[in-house]
């Protein structure tokens, strides 16, 4: 695959640039980083960099919310239990700590399900709706799932069961029957943020209920760390709402999180330090994951929702013990899998891969996928067929690519499905499967090209090395969050020059020093090891894609560049993306 470097084109002269810069008073550079991610005024810069609770959306233009506020806020006052059902990742989890503790707090009598994955499978069963009946529900409330279940819904009313789905995903042709729905993606629901992860409309609902109960508004905000963790592990844009989620549930849960989070940072190694996002989706969420993978996830909820430390602990623990456990059966699933790309598929012609084998662990074959494209650069269904021959799946994709859509192309071969753009869940007979993998194969030779086989590094901006200092780093900072359509900024510099010479340190990894015009820096780039022997024939400089960071050693705090790529000047190929406009 070759490497395509994305850049913004010539933003230098814009206006809008330098009105921003001038503004706020800002590094020339950063605000081309700014008008070239569509933050374009002074007012969205500023918003950008300070978000606030003030700039929450009334949860109550979400479509069904007012209903649905109506419905527990009667449940409440005539304590009639409540049952939370949800899923078994980090944002279902999460979904359901955060309804449960807020519940509780305002008196309710609230429990919760999560089903196990093995046996009882992914959503809404009509296993689970007579089981909420029978321990005395009467308001079922989904989070996470539910979008699809239409039988399942149309079995709890008639069982007596009032019905509220919290959902992100996106519907079917035709909704259940219940008496809300709370998803941003319906169609006819014109609330201005469409990408909230379940554990962001959960949050939602419990803003509406905050202003319905007459509450403080601090109820449901003490938990926005639980709404953060959910958010960032289930990759969701990092723009709009969702930023200010994040960005204040990381303020929360460094300064006072959860008891039960607390025990999974000490657990991961975190405590004490500055979490981020990146510490949340390679350092919590596998932990959290790790058990609805090989067991219950319920256990997961436990941990979240617990005030006692001892208990937070003891959980904690076996949750690192079964994340070990799910790192040894993702190594042996992804070797099998690497394996069968190789005798199996023509990378040269198939722009999808679908990959089926009898009992590879269904909690790990979505880990797996994005392992693999990750390698190959398509988008990726893994399929794990059990002894009765019924397959289920787990399917992922690249950027700019519905996962979902070409799934729903393939819905008359499928038993069930379900998901959104880049990721989703699907069960299918062993005997569908040849026919499946030939149908995704047609549609994505019509709807990918090539270039799109390609992965792409975006720039943010062409600088010189000398803008690069103490001021330009702080400002950097203030782009924090980072995740999904806000990406830690990548600059592009070229025809730099390398110091003495590139070596390869620990796992293959690239260090040096480069220098332009008499500014040096350290520079390191995690994975490039690689690269160092083509450096070596470098004469004619280096061009280079790299973001800024801080690199503290021994108590003293430096400036380092971390590379992204490298390579002799002139080599790598540069194409020119749009200017997106604000989400």
């Amino acid at each position: 695959m070759d490497l395509l470097w994305e850049h913004p084109g010539d933003l230098q002269h814009d206006q809008r640039v330098q009105h921003v810069a001038k503004a706020l008073n800002l590094p020339p550079a950063v605000a081309l980083v700014l008008v070239g991610n569509g933050i374009d005024t002074p007012e969205a810069a500023q918003a950008f960099f300070h978000p606030e609770v003030t700039q929450f959306h009334d949860p109550l233009l979400m479509e069904d919310m007012a209903c649905a506020t109506s419905c527990l806020v009667e449940a409440l006052y005539e304590r009639r239990r409540i049952v939370l059902f949800g899923d078994y990742d980090v944002d279902g989890v999460t979904s359901v700590a955060l309804l449960y503790l807020f519940l509780k707090d305002i008196g309710g009598d609230v429990v919760y399900h999560i089903p196990e994955r093995n046996s009882e499978g992914y959503g809404l069963s009509i296993d689970a709706v007579r089981s909420a009946r029978e321990h005395g529900g009467e308001v079922l409330l989904t989070v996470d799932t539910g979008i699809t279940a239409v039988d399942e819904i149309a079995f709890a009313r008639e069982l007596g069961l009032e019905v509220i789905v919290c959902d992100h995903h996106q519907p079917g042709e035709s909704l259940p029957v219940a008496t809300a729905i709370l998803n941003p993606k319906r169609h006819e629901c014109s609330y201005p943020f469409k990408e909230l992860a379940a554990v962001g409309v959960a949050f939602k609902l419990g803003q509406s209920l905050v202003r319905g109960l007459e509450l403080d508004a601090e109820m449901i905000y003490r938990y926005l760390d639980l709404a953060a963790i959910g958010s960032a592990a289930d990759i969701v844009p990092l723009t709009g709402e969702n930023r200010v989620m994040v960005g204040l549930g990381l303020r929360k849960l460094n300064k006072e999180p959860q008891v039960g989070v607390g025990a999974l940072l000490q657990v991961s190694g975190l405590l004490r330090r500055e979490v981020n996002v990146s510490s949340v989706v390679f350092g919590l969420a596998p932990r959290i994951n790790a058990v609805g993978r090989l067991g219950s996830a319920e256990r997961a909820v436990r941990l979240l929702t617990t005030k006692n430390r001892e208990t937070a602990r003891d959980i904690a623990r076996v949750l690192e013990h079964e994340n070990r456990q799910r790192k040894s059966i993702d190594h042996g699933t992804l070797d099998e899998a690497v394996e069968k790309v190789e005798q199996e598929c023509d990378l040269g012609q198939d722009k999808v891969i679908v990959l089926d084998k009898r009992n590879w662990h269904s909690g790990v074959i979505g880990i797996v996928a994005s392992r693999i494209i990750e390698r190959h650069h398509r988008p990726t269904v893994m399929i794990t067929v059990d002894d009765s021959g019924l397959g289920k799946g787990s399917a992922r994709s690249i950027s700019g690519f519905d996962v979902y859509e070409a799934l729903r192309s393939c819905e008359d071969l499928l038993e069930q499905f379900g998901g959104h753009k880049y990721a989703a869940g699907l069960t299918v007979r062993e005997e569908n499967i040849p026919e499946l993998r030939r149908r995704l194969k047609h549609y994505c030779d019509s709807r990918l090209c090539l270039s799109d086989l390609n992965p792409r590094l975006r720039i943010d901006a062409e600088i010189p090395l000398r803008m690069v200092d103490r001021e330009f780093l702080e400002a950097l900072k203030l782009f924090a969050p980072f995740g999904p359509k806000n990406q830690q900024p990548h600059f592009l510099t070229r025809s730099a020059v390398i110091k003495g010479e590139a070596r390869v340190v620990g796992s293959g990894h690239l260090v040096c020093r480069v220098e332009k015009e008499g500014i040096e820096f350290d520079a390191i780039g995690y994975g490039l090891g690689h690269l160092a022997e083509e450096l070596e024939l470098s004469d004619g400089g280096v061009d280079m894609v790299y973001a800024v960071i801080e690199n503290v050693w021994r108590g003293r705090s430096g400036i380092q560049l971390h590379l992204k790529d490298i390579c002799p000047a002139g080599t790598r190929q540069i194409v020119t993306r749009a200017v997106p406009e604000v989400a």
